[in-house]
C-alpha cells in the first residue's frame, strides 16, 4: 500500500503515550457494553490516496446522518490501530483479510499462521473474532475489494487470446514476472501462479508492486507479467490489462469500517456507513485514485462528487 506521512501524526503520538491499549481479554465489560453512539466521531485514514477517499466518503455520510466529524491522517497501522482501540479515533477503513492477519499476529505473534483467506466469509469471521475482544466492531463488507492482482499487456493478451490467469496457465507461455522480491516465496505470488494456475513464471524481477519501473517492463516487453492491485488506476496509461483471478488465489481483502464499539457501535453509524455498500465498486475506486493521483484533483471533491452522483448526498 501507498503511504505519506498525516499532518496528525505528531499530534496523534502525543496523544498514544501512555494510552491504553485497548479493552483486555480479562475486562470483558468494556467489550459487551451497550455499542456508544456519541455525537462527534473522528475517522481514520491511512494517508495514502484509496484511504483518504474512503475516509472522506465515511466524514461526509456521517455528517449527513447528523454527526459531527474531522478526519486524522495517520501514517501507519502501528499508530492508529491503539488509537482506534483507546477512542482516539472512532472510525477507519480497513482491508478484511490484510487486517484479520495483522491482528492475529498481533495476538499470536509474527510467525502465527494467517487467518485471512481468499473467502470472505471464512475472513470475516476470523476477523471478528480477533477485533471483538479488543472493543473494535467490524461492519459489513462492501462490493469493493483491493487485492494483489496481474496484468499484461493489451496486446499481449488480444494475441494469446487471454482474459484470466487460467487462460494463462493453459496457454503454456513462459512468463518473466515483475513484482516485489517477496514474490519469489509468497504463496498468493509466484508459488501460488504455479501451483493453482499452472504459470510457468520462469523467474520474478524485483521491481516492486504496481510501481512505474515494474508496469513499463511489461509495457516494454521486458517482462510478461506484472503484480499490481485490483484498483491500480495507471493500467491504461501503460498499455496494460488485468487477467481474473478466476480461481480466488487472492485473499479477500474487501474495504470494511472498523468501529471503537464504544464510542461508534451503534446502529445509526452502521446504517450511515452501509448506504456506501450496496453503491462502491472496485472499477468506482479506481476511477476515484486515478482522479486524485493523475488529474491532481482532491480527495475530498472527487469523493463529495461520487456521493452526490450515486445519490448519497
Amino acid at each position: 500500500m501507498r503511504r505519506r506521512a498525516g499532518s496528525a501524526t505528531v499530534a496523534l503520538l502525543a496523544l498514544l503515550t501512555g494510552c491504553a491499549g485497548g479493552p483486555s481479554l480479562e475486562n470483558q465489560g468494556e467489550v459487551t457494553a451497550p455499542p456508544g453512539d456519541s455525537k462527534h466521531l473522528v475517522v481514520g485514514s491511512a494517508g495514502f490516496t484509496e484511504s483518504d477517499l474512503l475516509a472522506q466518503m465515511y466524514l461526509l455520510l456521517l455528517k449527513k446522518a447528523g454527526y459531527g466529524a474531522e478526519i486524522l491522517s495517520v501514517a501507519n497501522r502501528e499508530l492508529y490501530e491503539p488509537a482506534l482501540e483507546s477512542g482516539q479515533i472512532d472510525v477507519v477503513p480497513e482491508y478484511a483479510a490484510t487486517f484479520a492477519d495483522w491482528l492475529n499476529a498481533k495476538k499470536n505473534g509474527a510467525d502465527a499462521p494467517p487467518v485471512g483467506s481468499p473467502d470472505l466469509a471464512t475472513t470475516m469471521k476470523a476477523l471478528r473474532s480477533l477485533a471483538t475482544p479488543r472493543g473494535l466492531t467490524v461492519l459489513d463488507p462492501g462490493k469493493a475489494v483491493d487485492q494483489n492482482a496481474f496484468a499484461v499487456a493489451a496486446s499481449y493478451a488480444e494475441q494469446h487470446q487471454l482474459k484470466t490467469l487460467s487462460d494463462l496457465g493453459k496457454s503454456g507461455l513462459k512468463v518473466r514476472l515483475a513484482a516485489g522480491d517477496e514474490c519469489v516465496q509468497r504463496p498468493y505470488c509466484a508459488p501460488g501462479l504455479k501451483k493453482v494456475y499452472g504459470i510457468d513464471v520462469t523467474g520474478v524481477d524485483p521491481k516492486g508492486v504496481g510501481t512505474t519501473q515494474a508496469k513499463k517492463a511489461v509495457q516494454d516487453g521486458q517482462d510478461q507479467l506484472v503484480l499490481t492491485t485490483s484498483t491500480d488506476a495507471t493500467l491504461d496509461d501503460f498499455g496494460l490489462v488485468l487477467l481474473k483471478d478466476d480461481k480466488h488465489l487472492q485473499n479477500a481483502d474487501y474495504i470494511v469500517p472498523v468501529v471503537n464499539r464504544s464510542r461508534a457501535g451503534s446502529g445509526r453509524v452502521a446504517a450511515a456507513l452501509g448506504r456506501l455498500n450496496p453503491v462502491l465498486t472496485t472499477e468506482d475506486l479506481a476511477s476515484m485514485n486515478e482522479q486524485v493521483d493523475s488529474w491532481r484533483r482532491l480527495p475530498q471533491d472527487v469523493a463529495r462528487a461520487y456521493l452526490e452522483d450515486k445519490g448519497l448526498l
